[in-house]
């Protein structure tokens, strides 16, 4: 094929370039000059400065920050917990009954997260669990968004650890329970990682359900981004928008990279 020949994989590389420029980089790029501009009426700012980053680690912006991190771990880690007893309770069905299982966990991604959010809110703004107005609404919400991304990273992680290494410690004498803590979990660590690491980033960013439910002094960091910029506070919301992007990928980073110490051991 063409694509195999030295000509096609320079060509390939070419057109990935370009569109990884196009498509990510310009954007954040623009981001990151609004958010350092003093004024932008041509092309190019006409100045600099740092006020924008100021404005968003202090008052409302930093509060919104720490919502977001709260919010995000929480859910984040709930859903981890989910996540892994779903996976092993899953291991005891035969295959159809996991394939039909599997799907119910699946559903939420398949939902736009606003009919999520409206789901969760009419559902729960009355009746013996009345949680609208409070943080626990934001919780579920993202609990709901993201706990089918992580039930797939530990299905997956627990898919590729072989039955043999759980059965020779059962014939050790190991007990179910010692075998969950000291061979399954660990062997299943980076995976774990992996999917915490993938939560708290698709908690971090979530918009569309926030939106709709999120309580007051519960404002996160892509409601105050849009809040911003509805406002017309482009360079405020732009400098918010690269602290977010930022705290991200450093935790990221930080989790992959234990995922992978982990996956050493």
């Amino acid at each position: 094929m063409l694509i195999w020949s030295p000509k096609g994989r320079a060509a390939a590389g070419v057109v990935a370039s370009a569109l990884f420029i196009v498509f990510f980089f310009l954007p954040l790029a623009v981001i990151l000059m609004s958010s350092l501009s003093q004024q932008w009426n041509g092309i190019l700012p006409s100045g600099f400065t740092l006020n924008h980053f100021v404005n968003a680690l202090h008052g409302a912006a930093w509060d919104a920050l720490l919502a977001s991190l709260t919010i995000g771990f929480c859910a984040s880690l709930f859903a981890l917990l989910c996540g892994v007893w779903a996976a092993l309770a899953l291991r005891q069905y035969g295959v159809k009954t996991q394939k039909w299982l599997s799907m119910v966990f699946y559903l939420p991604s398949a939902i736009p997260s606003v009919s999520v959010g409206l789901g969760i809110l009419v559902a729960f703004s009355q009746g013996p669990l009345q949680m609208n107005g409070t943080l626990w609404i934001v919780l579920t919400a993202h609990f709901v968004l993201i706990s089918a991304f992580t039930f797939s990273n530990v299905s997956t992680g627990l898919a590729r650890i072989s039955a043999d290494i759980e059965n020779v410690a059962s014939s050790l004498g190991a007990s179910p329970w010692y075998r969950l803590r000291h061979v399954t979990l660990p062997l299943l660590m980076p995976w774990m990682m992996s999917a915490l690491a993938l939560s708290l980033s698709l908690s971090m960013g979530e918009l569309g359900a926030t939106m709709m439910i999120y309580p007051p002094g519960w404002t996160t960091l892509p409601v105050a981004i849009f809040s911003l910029t509805d406002r017309g506070n482009i360079a405020d919301g732009a400098a918010l928008t690269i602290v977010l992007v930022a705290i991200t990928l450093l935790l990221m980073m930080k989790l992959e990279r234990i995922a992978k110490r982990l996956g050493h051991k």
